[in-house]
């Protein structure tokens, strides 16, 4: 249950609610922060997609305006990159993710392909907030929707193909031959811009340090549909979840 999306986005409306019955200050602020993306790996139906993307650092962009506990918005770009792999799931056998040459449960070979992207992504949030400690902290929370792009850096993936009966002989494959070991190839597929919807949610502290300037601590996640960078893997189908702990500095204009 706690890990239900519907769950999440049901206990951070309550805070953000709770948080937006508070006092809070008017400003206007800039904030540039750095992060790293945790993520997890989705697996579509029986013999379908597997997609991992890698863990990798990024940068974030806000301009933040806040006149009241209700009345707080902004506008934020981000980018990171965003390397994912594509590969098979096999239910049928031990196998699960990228299948070795030893281990590929298909005479006529499992691939794995690695897409290496740019993910861009743009939100207008609602960030209700309050004053804290002598009105040297600010809590503020985010809950907002925009626009995902995941451009792959160059219009080929590198893809890597087990054959665990070796490389075919005139087009055909065969196994149980002892002189003939397991084997890999490589080749190439063609890649695709994917652009999602992204949803939203997070919180956030500001410390003051001097009149215009302090530290941000914030913790945003963002809920997408797996992105399809790849014409030879169909996407899972599933929702991605990505967490982005992050640390910035702010300035007040």
């Amino acid at each position: 249950m706690l890990k239900s999306p519907i769950f999440r986005f049901a206990l951070l409306a309550s805070t953000l609610l709770f948080v937006a019955t508070l006092p809070a200050s008017s400003q206007t602020a800039i904030v540039v922060s750095g992060y790293g993306t945790l993520n997890g790996t989705t697996t579509g139906n029986y013999y379908t997609t597997q997609q991992t993307p890698a863990n990798q650092a990024g940068g974030l962009l806000e301009l933040q305006h806040l006149s009241g506990p209700f009345l707080g918005f902004e506008a934020t770009y981000s980018y990171n990159r965003t390397d994912t792999t594509y590969s098979n799931r096999y239910p049928s056998s031990n196998v699960q993710g990228s299948a070795s040459a030893s281990n590929c449960p298909i005479a006529y070979g499992c691939p794995t392909a690695t897409v290496s992207a740019n993910a861009h992504e743009s939100t207008v949030d609602w960030t209700p907030s309050r004053l804290m400690f002598k009105q040297r902290m600010l809590l503020f929370g985010v809950l907002g929707a925009g626009v995902l792009a995941d451009v792959p850096s160059s219009s080929k993936a590198t893809v890597t193909t087990a054959y665990p009966c070796g490389l075919p002989v005139n087009g055909v494959f065969v196994c149980g031959n002892p002189g003939v070991p397991p084997a890999t190839a490589a080749s190439t597929s063609e890649t695709r811009v994917s652009v999602e919807p992204v949803y939203v949610y997070g919180a956030g502290l500001d410390w003051g340090l001097l009149p215009h300037l302090g530290i941000r601590l914030q913790y945003r996640g963002n809920f997408y549909s797996a992105p399809k960078m790849t014409k030879l893997f169909s996407a899972t189908g599933a929702y991605m979840h990505t967490a982005e702990p992050m640390v910035g500095i702010y300035f007040v204009l």
